[in-house]
């Protein structure tokens, strides 16, 4: 797999301030993700049901202290030619920084749903739209640390969803972006998984590129 430096073509990751596109994401506004201007996560008990919220910048604790179960996604990215959008987590993300990972995640906010957190976060994150929006594996949990010892711990439907360009993301939140065969993807996932994240590895085990 090449580095996306390798290749001139590719957008400069942007700053904060200067996505592609509304920073609201269309019709989902960035108030779902945020209370009194705190950026949030939802909550969960062990049956999924919404219980709380927590700031965002504090949830994901060390594994030692545990992080508390709450709400996120997956969305897996495909181009029009049927490839699929690897992603490098930004070196500042606090937990899995610099890994490699599926287009992109989040957290619903308070009164959004995933798909409706899908559709608000590409556009935050990667600076283009999505659309044809599936889920995948709507009932997908995982808990994992990363060498650090920063755990996630989370309820995660994945998604699958088309862009029709490449995309222009933001500085902190992907380091570089790679336009890859699944083929090829998947070949690399079973040789050296732990040159992918956690998640990913676990969702290609359970079928999540059955059919691509």
């Amino acid at each position: 797999m090449s580095s996306p430096a390798a290749h001139p073509e590719h957008p400069t990751p942007q700053t904060p301030s200067a996505p592609d596109g509304p920073q609201d994401g269309g019709q989902h506004g960035a108030q779902h993700g945020a209370q009194d201007g705190v950026e949030v996560v939802v909550l969960l008990d062990e049956d999924g049901t919404r219980v709380g919220t927590e700031p965002k910048a504090t949830v994901h604790r060390h594994r030692d202290e545990g992080t508390p179960l709450h709400l996120a996604f997956s969305c897996h990215v495909y181009g029009p030619d049927g490839r699929f959008l690897l992603t490098r987590r930004a070196l500042g993300k606090k937990a899995f920084p610099g890994i490699w990972t599926n287009g992109f995640c989040g957290h619903p906010g308070v009164g959004e749903s995933p798909a409706e957190a899908v559709e608000r976060r590409s556009v935050q994150e990667l600076g283009v739209p999505v659309h044809s929006v599936e889920p995948v594996l709507p009932d997908f949990r995982y808990r994992a640390a990363d060498a650090a010892g920063v755990e996630e711990n989370e309820i995660c439907p994945v998604f699958r969803a088309q862009t029709d360009g490449d995309p222009a993301p933001v500085w902190d939140e992907v380091a570089e972006w790679e336009w890859v065969q699944v083929a090829d993807l998947t070949a690399a996932l079973a040789a050296v998984p732990a040159a992918f994240s956690p998640w990913l590895v676990q969702q290609w085990r359970q079928g999540a590129f059955e059919g691509r």
